[in-house]
């Protein structure tokens, strides 16, 4: 017992290191679980990862440590595994934070100590995502019904192009050929209902164009994400010559500050309430609204600027009682005051919060080329 006391209060010291005092793997703060073939102090969620890929793993404060395993994590820990594991990530990979979904973090732990994808050594053949050419089969959505059904998409890193085609056989033509410029891509299990679920977006003249798309594969659907990570990287490389990675790295693709579903009301406000799926693009200052939240293209958007161009979103009160819902929230523009609303009050401060960071934003020059567009 003496002993198990003495190896906990050591290791609740070695946690106390900076080096330390975050998950290994995503970043959660106050890591309380350790593998100690690795030698990392990781979360809870990154925690049951590890032990999926045999990798011993114990809690540091409810489990027996032998002295010799506090030893090895004593003269390991995250920074050296770090030095490691993590020596050549390449710029555009992305690096799971401790929110992002299931199947990101696990291929970014499998990656570093199952494949050793970032050692530095050389691999024959070399990884998929850093050839500048992927092809490959995927599941996508109908533009206009809810089937999945296969399709070939082939991205071009020369070309700054990705096509897919409604046939396997390539000779009756691509269906589509979308440039790299302005395409995203960002993970969406739970609105595509499928745990490898990705969608990619992307600007098909005046309209936002979404793509639905899975793999039953999790490696397979990771590579694909950090592929079309790769040819974006490339373009902005390109675009920007004297761009700084701290400056490019967070344009290659990015999440929505926040989607859900809130009523609406027309132009005259006298319209009966409908409900919508909005999706707020902060990136490029846009409050997206859809007729549900697996459309192919938007109804509508809304430009957000900034309060002192006359923009604001704040708490209102329905003066009528047309909509189920009555958590209202009021976006004005200089054009226009919408009135929308959300069906419970946490999901209006949500709401109004995340307006608020874009609204708090300075506008950069693109953000007004984006305005006279819309």
């Amino acid at each position: 017992m003496a002993n198990h006391e003495r190896n906990k209060r050591l290791l609740l010291e070695l946690l106390k290191r900076p080096v330390n005092g975050r998950c290994a793997d995503c970043g959660a703060p106050d890591p309380q679980w350790a593998s100690y073939k690795l030698g990392v102090f990781v979360c809870l969620n990154c925690s049951g990862i590890h032990r999926s890929l045999c990798s011993r793993v114990k809690s540091v404060t409810l489990d027996f440590w032998e002295d010799e395993l506090v030893e090895f994590m004593k003269s390991n820990g995250n920074d050296s595994a770090k030095a490691l594991f993590e020596k050549a990530v390449p710029a555009y990979y992305y690096r799971p934070q401790e929110h992002d979904c299931a199947v990101l973090r696990e291929q970014w732990i499998r990656a570093k100590y199952e494949r050793m994808e970032f050692t530095g050594e050389t691999k024959y053949p070399p990884i998929s995502y850093t050839t500048g050419f992927y092809e490959g089969v995927l599941w996508k959505k109908g533009k206009e019904n809810t089937q999945f059904l296969k399709r070939k998409f082939v991205l071009s890193e020369r070309d700054f192009t990705l096509t897919y085609y409604n046939k396997e056989d390539e000779s009756k033509g691509p269906k589509a050929i979308i440039s790299i410029k302005d395409l995203n891509a960002t993970f969406q299990p739970e609105k595509i209902g499928h745990p490898q679920g990705l969608q990619i977006i992307y600007q098909d003249g005046s309209h936002t164009r979404n793509l639905y798309v899975y793999h039953k594969s999790p490696e397979e659907i990771v590579t694909w994400f950090n592929a079309i990570r790769a040819a974006r990287y490339a373009y902005l490389r390109m675009a920007y010559p004297t761009g700084s990675d701290e400056g490019l790295i967070p344009k290659i693709t990015r999440n929505y500050l926040k989607e859900g579903y809130m009523e609406k009301t027309g132009p005259l406000q006298k319209e009966q309430f409908k409900k919508r799926w909005f999706v707020l693009d902060s990136q490029n200052r846009k409050l997206l609204y859809f007729k549900d939240q697996l459309d192919a293209e938007e109804l509508g958007v809304i430009f957000i600027g900034t309060e002192n161009k006359g923009y604001s979103a704040k708490e209102c009160v329905p003066q009528h009682g047309r909509g189920k819902w009555k958590c209202g929230v009021t976006v004005d523009t200089p054009q226009r005051r919408f009135i929308f609303m959300c069906e419970q009050e946490g999901e209006q401060k949500e709401w109004l919060d995340a307006l608020s960071q874009v609204l708090s934003r300075p506008m950069a020059p693109q953000d007004y080329r984006r305005k006279v567009c819309d």
